[in-house]
């Protein structure tokens, strides 16, 4: 086994995948937030600049999914191909609403025609809506865990087997996460009467959250319990489910002071923290056999060989400031408010 800075390749990996998937979270997080609130707006200019708002960096967002897959099928292929096989309807869906998505953006303001543009509007924000709860689902099930026998062979059902009460209360709970982080990033963009219409949908986003959050905290402790084993093993890790709780919290105070970057920010962090209560509460399992723990798929059981993780980290390191440097030139350049001319959808 070798090791950098005192951590072995396989964790060091698994923190890499860790971040991407969080970025992705982040990013996308407010885009498929802002399509979720498509139809609560009710004037097609409304509809109009909320999608223009997203339109400069949602297929740039794109990026964090299509690195993060491939960082994941690269160092950790057993699980990659294990998960897609027990989640292979939930997938294929986030893929079709991924593609009726990107198509109603590019479309919707092709024509005039009202049947048109209302055809298109539902399509854009039913896919939104579809995609966080699907994501949401894929995490639940995972918290969970799957049928898993020798060889890591997937023994459940295929069709609607992944819709199961926490995977679904999961779905519901990223799906409010991101419809409150659309709605901060909307009041960022706009102004005039759809942000006092935005203002309005927050308050109820927020509230949404708080109630899903919630039952489905109350579900993993009372029906769950195992899933916090890591953390009363070490209680120093208590320490991330407190400052998820601070960060949550901060949210609405500094919506009702109208400091909207800072809010966004603080639900940016609070989604970090999340995804780092599920890494946590996971390691150093990938995936939960739920007929015999010893046919779980670990980071160790599931890694590629110490040479191509070592030279994918030699890659990341040359690649992340990269990333991270064309995404601040990206949003720095389309900062600011919502300006509507003859090259905007």
């Amino acid at each position: 086994m070798e090791y950098f800075l005192g951590i072995d390749y396989p964790t060091l990996w698994y923190l890499v995948i860790g971040l991407l998937f969080s970025g992705y979270a982040i990013l996308e997080g407010f885009d498929f937030g802002a399509g979720s609130w498509h139809l609560f707006f009710q004037k097609d200019l409304s509809r109009r600049i909320a999608i223009n708002a997203i339109a400069p960096v949602w297929d740039a967002n794109q990026v964090w999914l299509v690195i993060g897959g491939g960082a994941l099928f690269a160092g950790f292929p057993v699980m990659y191909a294990t998960m897609l096989s027990a989640m292979y309807v939930p997938f294929m869906l986030f893929l079709m609403f991924n593609v009726l998505r990107a198509a109603a953006i590019k479309f919707r303001s092709a024509e005039e025609m009202l049947w048109w543009r209302k055809t298109w509007d539902i399509v854009y924000s039913v896919s939104s809506i579809m995609i966080a709860f699907l994501l949401g689902v894929v995490l639940g099930n995972i918290l969970q865990g799957f049928p898993l026998g020798e060889n890591f062979s997937y023994k459940g059902g295929v069709f609607f087997s992944f819709l199961n009460p926490y995977a679904i209360m999961t779905g519901l709970t990223t799906l409010a996460l991101f419809m409150t982080q659309g709605a901060i990033y909307l009041l960022l963009k706009t102004e005039g009467r759809l942000h006092a219409r935005l203002t309005f949908l927050l308050r109820r986003g927020m509230i949404f959250f708080i109630i899903t959050f919630g039952i489905m905290t109350l579900y993993t402790l009372i029906f769950i319990p195992e899933v916090t084993a890591n953390f009363r093993a070490n209680p120093i890790y208590f320490v991330v489910p407190l400052l998820s709780f601070l960060a949550v919290a901060n949210v609405p105070r500094l919506v009702s002071k109208k400091r909207y970057m800072l809010a966004l920010v603080f639900s940016s962090i609070t989604m970090m923290f999340l995804l780092m209560l599920v890494a946590i509460q996971l390691y150093p399992t990938l995936l939960i056999s739920t007929i015999d723990p010893k046919y779980s798929v670990t980071i160790y059981n599931a890694a590629s060989s110490q040479k191509s993780l070592g030279i994918m980290l030699t890659i990341v390191v040359i690649g992340t400031p990269l990333l991270a440097g064309y995404f601040l030139f990206l949003y720095k350049t389309f900062n600011g408010k919502v300006k509507l001319d003859d090259t905007s959808y």
